[in-house]
């Protein structure tokens, strides 16, 4: 069974994650879900010659977020879901949903917050059938197109987060390897899960340095399962060919000690090896790679080829 869930005033939430805001969708475990996603304020919007989701429109006319953050559809919640269970979200496809994306550099913020002290705003076209963005400078970029924000409800007893930084429930990961045909792994930490997504991007560079990436509008098909085999303390991920851990703190030093230390005890518990042993392999085989430098929690990740997690 698919379900589909449009963006709109009633099915998004601006600005924040919260495990009291009720469900806009709900679903059983293993069942698929198409959510439509939108982007960006009005001060985003391209003028004429562009498709401009009229549900933005709406979104914007409802009035401005009580906190800064991120356009989010949802939250889908997977019945029965119970904190300390995974929720696994299999990315099944992702597409974009209007011909044109935005960045955005702005004073005080970005990886070199004093450096740029004018505010730019850069309309780029995007053609869905090259798949191919086209740059100020007449350079094209491949688009590479995935979900910047894709989290569960916090702990009730956080009460009301912003989507800006990601934590222990995922939520502004940027993490450009979630592309089409990936999995990611989300501990629940309230009932029904509650996952909602958003913050398209159509390409971003490891990093996201300035701040933004091609912010866009995107439709996302999901598989949200429950499993209740594995116990996650934070969040994970899969591609066709690795394994990915992540941390996520204001100082990218902790952020490398966390996605090392998670990538430790997967490497321990699927080779039976010690983690001397794990501590080397992390070392010979797996990559640290730098996750986004800009919404204030940093995030890394680390990614093991999964052929070195399997014996022979």
């Amino acid at each position: 069974m698919t379900s589909t869930l449009p963006a709109s005033v009633q099915n998004c939430h601006w600005g924040f994650f919260d495990a009291a805001h009720p469900p806009a969708l709900s679903i059983d475990s293993g069942e698929e879900v198409i959510i439509d996603t939108v982007s960006g304020g009005p001060d985003m919007l391209p003028g004429d010659g562009f498709h401009v989701p009229p549900e933005l429109l709406e979104i914007h006319a409802a009035g401005l977020p009580s906190m800064p953050g991120h356009i989010l559809t949802g939250p889908v919640e997977v019945r029965g879901a119970q904190p300390g269970d995974v929720l696994q979200v299999d990315i099944l496809d992702i597409s974009l949903r209007q011909d044109w994306g935005y960045n955005m550099i702005r004073p005080l913020a970005g990886t070199l917050p004093l450096e740029f002290p004018k505010r730019q705003r850069t309309i780029l076209p995007l053609d869905a059938e090259r798949q191919l963005a086209h740059l100020p400078w007449g350079t094209d970029l491949p688009l590479a197109p995935f979900f910047g924000v894709m989290g569960v409800a916090p702990p009730p007893e956080w009460g009301r987060i912003s989507t800006i930084e990601p934590r222990r429930h995922g939520g502004n990961i940027d993490n450009k390897e979630l592309i089409a045909g990936t999995t990611l792994y989300l501990p629940v930490l309230a009932p029904g899960a509650l996952f909602s997504c958003g913050d398209g991007h159509a390409a971003q560079g490891d990093g996201e340095v300035c701040v933004t990436a091609i912010e866009t509008a995107l439709r996302g098909h999901f598989r949200l399962s429950l499993r209740r085999d594995l116990s996650l303390d934070y969040p994970q991920a899969e591609t066709p060919s690795h394994h990915i851990t992540m941390g996520m703190h204001a100082d990218l030093d902790v952020c490398a000690e966390m996605a090392l230390r998670d990538m430790i005890a997967v490497a321990e518990a699927r080779l039976g090896i010690s983690r001397e042993d794990a501590y080397m392999l992390c070392s010979l085989a797996a990559d640290l790679r730098i996750t986004q430098t800009v919404n204030r929690e940093k995030g890394v990740h680390m990614m093991m080829p999964k052929s070195q997690l399997q014996r022979p």
